[in-house]
């Protein structure tokens, strides 16, 4: 026997034509499951990105898993696991890479970094392309959200604990190396650990975003929520919660005008959260328009 409490609430969201299709279809269901995953994971690491000064860093890195889920994809199939398998260790060959690179050439790092990016770009799309159809290319270059199964919510749903809890145990370490890594390297030991630790949890949620929104828009849900967050708070904290709150809200938005407006969904979020960080950068308190400058008669560190 139904509840009476309940049973009228569900029937007035089934019968809402906002929030209905949430009620009524399983697919959106599952596609809100894994954005509620993905921005609990994604937001804060994008906002110790954005303090690191790496979002095109993150950008690059994004395009980079590329290659390797696209060869997951041409041993088997559209696979889960080897796509996600594939990703993880091209994001992390290329982050080395570049690394190396860096320290034994003339070249910096962002400039070792772009080349392995634009190779990557192109290897994965060749590879996709020879092997798929443009279905299969769209698929790969933005998501399906709207397809999660049960075992990509599995995965999500794991790489975001995994994220939780990895950030809690670092915390410390990785607000330090925000503020001065130098000091970090000479009295903790705990540097390389931070260092090499941030950037395994940003491939692995890359990853993760190139399941949901593909790889050209995994890195939307990282960087924008944070970039949004600091126009109206400067401590950590309420920055985290914020941008966290942020990418849920673009998420949940962007689904449901997606299916409204049948548009593609994973772009919809995006711009979602591009529209949030305009009205923030002409409104917010630390914007374009309300904040300004402190005078200074002389140079500052």
């Amino acid at each position: 026997m139904s509840d009476p409490a309940v049973s009228p609430f569900l029937a007035w969201l089934m019968t809402n034509p906002l929030l209905g299709p949430l009620v009524e279809f399983g697919f959106m269901r599952s596609a809100l499951l894994g954005c509620v995953a993905l921005s609990l994971s994604a937001a804060p690491v994008g906002v110790f990105l954005m303090l690191r000064r790496m979002s095109l860093t993150g950008d690059a890195m994004a395009h980079a898993i590329l290659p390797g889920a696209a060869i997951g994809y041409l041993v088997a199939g559209l696979s889960l696991t080897a796509m996600t398998i594939g990703g993880v260790f091209a994001g992390l060959a290329v982050a080395v890479g570049s690394g190396l690179v860096s320290r034994n050439t003339v070249l910096r790092e962002d400039t070792s970094l772009a080349a392995f990016y634009l190779l990557s770009l192109a290897l994965g799309v060749l590879i996709v392309s020879v092997r798929g159809n443009s279905v299969d290319l769209l698929h790969v270059l933005f998501g399906t959200v709207l397809a999660l199964d049960a075992a990509a919510l599995l995965l999500l749903g794991g790489i975001s604990a995994v994220t939780l809890v990895s950030l809690a145990l670092l915390y410390r370490p990785l607000v330090m190396e925000c503020l001065d890594p130098g000091f970090l390297r000479q009295v903790s030991r705990w540097s390389p650990v931070a260092h090499y630790g941030f950037l395994g949890l940003l491939v692995i949620n890359l990853v993760a975003g190139f399941h949901a929104l593909g790889t050209l828009m995994a890195v939307g849900i990282m960087v924008l929520p944070a970039a949004t967050a600091r126009f109206w708070v400067r401590r950590l904290g309420p920055l985290l919660l914020l941008a966290t709150a942020l990418a849920l809200a673009a998420c949940l938005i962007g689904l449901l005008v997606s299916y409204h407006a049948d548009l593609p969904t994973s772009p919809m979020i995006v711009l979602s959260l591009g529209a949030a960080y305009l009205l923030s950068l002409l409104l917010a308190p630390h914007g374009a328009l309300r904040h300004q400058r402190p005078a200074s008669s002389h140079l500052q560190a």
